[in-house]
């Protein structure tokens, strides 16, 4: 604890003293103010490395962080991928002078249908697999999954979307009318499929979020050490010349 302390307030000296040199190295260019300051930026160094070391160290021992608000969004996914999988996938109406509509009929539902499948066995399998703690160095791996999903729930989301609205409002520039009019119970069921997708959506958006942080977190900030040695040499030559 002593030494540990003491190693504390040596780095904070040798900070304030760097943080000196920066101005006294545009000011001053003699030869043993450089090599005096050159010499303080490399004992700041060695100090930090144990420092970035048990900062690894203490992130590895505490777990994954937001671990359960992540699990909580796996879970949430699941109900609503499934719901929405659900209601779309039995989506039809007949009617007596139109005919009967079915959303195997129109690509986007179809689209919605299957991504909402990948989406919930995603979600299933990556809860199952988050009991391992081994898989905590494939972070990169969670990461890119996570970032594959919400990119095709939003494409899934945004034609379903689309096909609903043209189905309510139709388009007058094509010639399309609606037709929520005539397949009321079909519209109906279609939005809220579409809604519930949205919802997994943010889910989704959530988990990238957090697994970003994850894998990012791991590694620290660029420092900026000051090379008073570089500079210094530098003007001296400029003045030479």
């Amino acid at each position: 604890m002593a030494s540990h302390h003491s190693h504390r307030k040596t780095g904070a000296a040798l900070g304030h003293l760097s943080a000196l040199a920066a101005v006294l190295c545009a000011l001053d260019t003699s030869a043993p103010l450089t090599v005096f300051l050159s010499t303080i930026s490399v004992h700041r160094t060695h100090l930090q490395r144990p420092a970035a070391a048990r900062k690894m160290t203490t992130a590895t021992t505490t777990g994954r962080p937001f671990k359960v608000p992540e699990m909580a969004l796996r879970v949430c996914v699941i109900p609503l991928a499934v719901a929405s999988l659900w209601r779309m996938a039995t989506n039809r109406q007949a009617d007596d002078a139109y005919g009967e509509i079915s959303f195997s009929n129109l690509s986007g539902f179809k689209y919605l249908v299957v991504i909402n499948a990948i989406t919930a066995a995603y979600s299933v399998l990556s809860i199952l697999l988050s009991s391992f703690k081994s898989l905590a160095r494939y972070d990169w791996l969670v990461f890119v999954l996570d970032q594959a999903a919400a990119y095709l729930l939003l494409t899934s989301c945004s034609a379903a979307a689309e096909v609903v609205y043209l189905a309510r409002e139709g388009d007058r520039q094509v010639s399309w009318g609606e037709v929520c009019s005539y397949f009321g119970r079909f519209c109906g069921r279609a939005t809220v499929s579409v809604a519930l997708q949205a919802a997994a959506l943010l889910c989704f958006v959530a988990l990238s979020l957090v697994s970003a942080f994850r894998v990012f977190s791991k590694f620290d900030a660029p420092g900026a050490d000051v090379d008073c040695s570089a500079s210094g040499s530098k003007q001296a030559d400029e003045q030479g010349k």
